[in-house]
């Protein structure tokens, strides 16, 4: 497959479903798109499509907040280093096989970035807020 760098709303749309396809069945992290969280394929992949063509694209058309209901699933099962650090592996994964460029560097940057912080986060709110067993 020859290459581009990632620059449309379909490269995009590409990049966010092979990612989810490997995500969701992915035997470390798929429990908590399908089990933890719940998703509604029809209802969040429009939401992804905007977040990252925010994020990437600069379209300005993402009006959510991201950290709310990621502290949400940390409450309901601890979202741990190994969890993020397989996320950033299939991220990067996933940009390499489809793209090559400058925007395919920035777009696996941004997600170690997003990863990093919400790691952070997670972790704080975990020590304040301890996980109750069963309570998915």
């Amino acid at each position: 497959m020859d290459k581009h760098d990632l620059g449309t709303e379909q490269d995009i749309k590409l990049l966010v479903d092979t990612f989810y396809g490997k995500a969701m069945s992915d035997p470390l992290i798929g429990f908590i798109f399908t089990d933890v969280a719940k998703i509604s394929l029809e209802h969040h992949m429009p939401i992804m499509y905007s977040f990252w063509s925010s994020m990437l694209l600069g379209t300005d058309n993402y009006r959510s907040n991201p950290m709310a209901k990621h502290m949400d699933l940390n409450r309901k099962t601890a979202l741990l280093p190994q969890h993020f650090k397989r996320w950033l592996e299939l991220w990067e994964e996933t940009v390499n096989d489809l793209f090559a460029g400058p925007m395919a560097e920035q777009t696996i940057t941004r997600g170690k970035n997003i990863a990093s912080v919400m790691e952070y986060k997670v972790r704080r709110d975990r020590d304040t807020f301890p996980i109750i067993p069963g309570r998915i």
